[in-house]
């Protein structure tokens, strides 16, 4: 009870915080998925099914904490970063809930389970540094994968067979293998297998309407003229109307893309997702 003589254990329950004023990336990585995979009978070397679960999985998570600016996914993982400062909850409690938004939203019968851990980086270089690390294991690991199960699907070789094959080529004579092999050309494989999956958020444009002269808007396409005028959105005449704060952020939505994140034109053409 509350005021027994035991509550004293309690003081032994010491907060255990996150370094204020840093990136927060919130990494999980699927446990045990190779039986999970092959008690579901998933695809290899890829499930296209698996892959759009975890993505939407990962789509409602942004939708839920709108201070997550950027994720990316590869087969059973997932990385959300935050830039600082953030509203969510700097208690280790209280962000690894996250791991049970992807179970429960997954299968119910054998479902999956996940190791979650959060990472903690000072500058912008590094968050930058660990999503290409991300996505350059994403290229790694699916031309090894891509290569594997071609030897042993259309190659006729075991798994044991298949792994002796790869045990010490390099990227080149894998891609050699796929081509003189089995006339797969890697490069025009899927990009969502070669570069996994980027969620950000990207700004919603605003639809035109048309009004009049006078301010009042046509009451349908037949009514326009050309004293008619097309004009975007929350216009001076809908601001007549409308109190906007002056503050008010674009209207965004999480979009899912497969792309390069290396090379500096994603960061280039999104500069909010490292300046908040």
């Amino acid at each position: 009870m509350a005021g027994s003589k035991f509550a004293y254990v309690r003081n032994f329950e010491l907060p255990d915080t996150l370094l204020p004023g840093t990136f927060m990336v919130f990494r999980l990585d699927g446990h045990s998925f190779h039986r999970f995979s092959d008690k579901h009978d998933f695809t290899k070397p890829n499930d296209v099914r698996a892959l759009q679960l975890m993505d939407h999985a990962a789509r409602d998570v942004m939708e839920e904490y709108p201070d997550i600016l950027l994720a990316f996914g590869e087969s059973d993982e997932f990385s959300d970063s935050t830039f600082p400062p953030t509203k969510i909850d700097r208690s280790l409690q209280s962000p690894t809930g996250k791991n049970s938004v992807y179970t429960d939203i997954a299968f119910h019968v054998y479902p999956p389970s996940f190791d979650g851990r959060i990472v903690l980086y000072p500058r912008e270089q590094q968050i930058r540094d660990y999503f290409s690390w991300r996505q350059a294991d994403t290229h790694i690991n699916n031309l090894y994968n891509t290569v594997f199960w071609a030897l042993v699907q259309l190659g006729g070789e075991t798994t044991t067979q298949a792994h002796a094959t790869l045990r010490g080529t390099v990227s080149k004579e894998k891609h050699e293998i796929l081509f003189t092999r089995f006339q797969i050309n890697y490069n025009q494989i899927d990009e969502r297998f070669r570069k996994g999956s980027v969620l950000v958020r990207e700004e919603v444009t605003e639809p035109a309407v048309t009004v009049n002269t006078q301010g009042s808007a046509p009451h349908g396409p037949s009514d326009a003229s050309d004293d008619t005028l097309v004009v975007p959105a929350f216009s001076p005449f809908e601001q007549k109307r409308t109190k906007l704060k002056r503050d008010t952020k674009p209207k965004t939505e999480v979009v899912v893309l497969h792309c390069d994140i290396i090379k500096d034109q994603f960061w280039d053409d999104r500069p909010g997702i490292l300046s908040g």
